[in-house]
C-alpha cells in the first residue's frame, strides 16, 4: 500500500450523522482561513523548518545510520502521526485538536490532561526560538553575546514575533511560505554544487574507528526533527474546507520534509570529509563553505535566523489556537477564548503562550526542554489511546478521511511508535522523572481549581459538562 493511497480521501455514506460535538459551532465566522499552500508550509514548520538540527545524528551514528534513520523513522513515526491527524482533523474539524480527541474518548480529564502536556512542551519550544535567533545575530554583532543586550533582544525579538502573529493566520500562513522558500533555497543550491564533489562510498561508513555510537542522541535527534505533527489540527477551524485540505496539506508536507532532511544529509556526507566530532548543530553553514565558499555559508545562517522566525510563529499559533479549542469545551474560561475584533485571533491565548515563553527563555532549561520532551511522549501515547478508541467504539462516526486500514493493523501502525516513545521515557534523568512528574500534578490540579470555579461560578465557562 502506497503512502498515496493512505492519504486518499474517503466519502462516507450522507445518512451518517456526526457524532462527535466540535468547537466549530462556537467559533466565529472568519472572512479569510488558510488555504491548502500557507497550511503545507506551518505544518512543515510545526515539523522542521529546514535540515537545521539533523547534523548530530551523523556524529552519534556516522553517516550511514543517519541516512537509514532519516530515510526509516517517518515511516515508523511521521506517517502514523499524519494519518492520524488527518483522520481525526476532518471527523473534527474544530480548534483544540488533540485535547478535542482525548476530550471524546476518555472524557474532560483526560482531554485537560492532554492540553497540559502538549501546551508545556509546545511553549517550552517556542522559547528556545528567538534564543537561536539570537545566537546567530551574535556572529555578526557580538554585543548580543551576553548581559543586558541579549537579554532585551530576546524580550525586544519575542514581543514582535508575537504581535506579528496576532495579524492572522493567513499573513502568518504566507509569511510562512515566502520564510519556507528562503530558508530552503541554499540548501537545494548546496546540493547540486556538491553533485560533482559526492564519493557514494562515503554513505556507507559506520563512522569512525574508537568512536563510540550514542545512540540516545542519535534516536533523541530523529525524534526532535520529525515530530509535531499533530500541532496544526489545534488549528482546524481556521483551515478553508479542512475535511479536503488536511489530508492533501499532510501529505505534501510529510514530502517536503523528508526530502529537506535527506537530501542535503545525503550530499554533505557524500562531499564533505570532517573529523566526526564536528557533525555538530549549524555544521551544515560549515560544510556549505567547504562546498562553494563563504557566500554560501552566510546564506545558510541567514536561512537559519529564518527558519527560527518561521518555527516560533507556526508553534505559538498552535499553542494560542489550543487554549481557544479548551475554552471552548469548557476546559479553560471563556476569556481565553477571547479573540481579536480587528484580526479575529485569539490574542489572550497568544499572550499567555508569549508570556511563559518569556519567562523560560531567561532560563537554563536543559533539564526542562528534556522534560518537554517527556510530556509530548506522555501526550502522545494519549493521542495513540483515543485514536484506536473511537475507531472501535464509534465505527459509525463520520470520517471525511478514513486511515483505510482495520482496527488491529491500526494496532500495529500505533505500536511501533509507542514503543520508541517508552524507550524515550525509560532513558530519561531521575530530574526529569522529577520536572515532568510536578508539571502532571500542577496540570491535574489546574483540572480541578477549573472544577471548583465552574461550580462555584467564580469564573465563567462556555460549555456545562456534568463530567465537569
Amino acid at each position: 500500500m502506497t503512502t498515496s493511497t493512505l492519504f486518499k480521501e474517503t466519502q462516507p455514506p450522507p445518512s451518517l450523522q456526526q457524532e462527535l460535538l466540535v468547537t466549530t459551532a462556537t467559533t466565529p465566522a472568519v472572512k479569510k482561513k488558510l488555504t491548502l499552500i500557507p497550511l503545507i508550509f506551518l505544518i512543515y514548520f510545526e515539523v522542521a523548518g529546514g535540515p537545521y538540527g539533523e547534523e548530530p545524528a551523523v556524529q552519534a551514528a556516522g553517516p550511514l545510520f543517519a541516512i537509514l534513520g532519516f530515510l526509516i523513522f517517518p515511516f515508523i513515526w511521521s506517517i502514523p502521526e499524519a494519518l492520524i491527524t488527518a483522520e481525526l482533523s476532518t471527523a473534527l474539524p474544530g480548534n483544540g485538536g488533540f485535547v478535542l480527541w482525548a476530550d471524546r474518548a476518555f472524557g474532560p480529564f483526560f482531554g485537560s490532561l492532554m492540553g497540559t502536556w502538549k501546551f508545556l512542551s509546545g511553549v517550552i519550544n517556542i522559547a528556545a526560538f528567538p534564543a537561536l535567533c539570537i545566537d546567530y545575530l551574535k556572529r555578526i554583532f557580538p554585543i548580543f553575546a551576553s548581559g543586558l543586550p541579549r537579554q532585551l533582544a530576546l524580550l525586544i525579538s519575542t514581543v514582535l514575533l508575537s504581535l506579528l502573529n496576532i495579524t492572522g493566520l493567513t499573513i502568518v500562513g504566507y509569511v510562512a511560505v515566502a520564510l519556507g522558500v528562503i530558508s530552503l533555497a541554499p540548501f537545494i543550491v548546496m546540493s547540486l554544487i556538491a553533485i560533482p564533489q559526492i564519493h557514494p562510498h562515503r554513505w556507507i561508513s559506520l563512522g569512525q574507528k574508537g568512536v563510540k555510537k550514542d545512540w540516545t542522541l542519535f534516536f533523541n535527534t530523529l525524534f526532535w526533527n520529525l515530530n509535531f505533527w499533530d500541532n496544526v489540527s489545534t488549528m482546524a477551524g481556521e483551515v478553508e474546507n479542512p475535511r479536503k485540505t488536511f489530508p492533501l496539506a499532510l501529505f505534501s508536507a510529510v514530502i517536503l520534509t523528508c526530502l529537506g532532511y535527506i537530501i542535503p544529509l545525503v550530499a554533505v556526507t557524500g562531499a564533505v570529509v570532517v573529523d566526526q566530532s564536528k557533525w555538530e548543530a549549524g555544521f551544515m553553514a560549515d560544510a556549505a563553505r567547504t562546498i562553494s565558499g563563504t557566500w554560501l555559508k552566510v546564506w545558510i545562517e541567514i536561512g537559519a535566523v529564518l527558519s527560527a522566525v518561521g518555527l516560533f510563529e507556526a508553534q505559538l499559533s498552535s499553542s494560542g489556537y489550543q487554549l481557544l479549542g479548551m475554552a471552548d469545551l469548557g476546559l479553560l474560561p471563556k476569556f481565553f477564548a477571547s479573540r481579536s475584533k480587528r484580526f479575529n485571533t485569539p490574542w489572550v491565548g497568544i499572550l499567555f503562550s508569549t508570556l511563559i515563553a518569556i519567562g523560560v527563555s531567561y532560563m537554563s532549561y536543559t533539564d526542562i526542554v528534556a522534560s518537554a520532551n517527556f510530556l509530548y511522549s506522555l501526550g502522545m501515547l494519549l493521542e495513540f489511546s483515543s485514536f484506536l478508541w473511537l475507531r472501535w467504539k464509534s465505527p459509525q462516526m463520520n470520517r471525511p478521511y478514513k486511515v483505510p486500514l482495520p482496527l488491529y493493523a491500526l494496532v500495529i501502525m500505533c505500536l511501533v511508535p509507542s514503543v520508541f516513545l517508552v524507550f524515550i521515557m525509560v532513558i530519561a534523568t531521575k530530574t526529569i522523572y522529577l520536572v515532568s512528574g510536578l508539571m502532571t500534578i500542577g496540570g491535574i490540579g489546574w483540572f480541578f481549581l477549573m472544577r471548583v470555579c465552574k461550580s462555584k461560578g467564580l469564573l465563567h465557562f462556555k460549555r456545562n459538562s456534568e463530567d465537569q
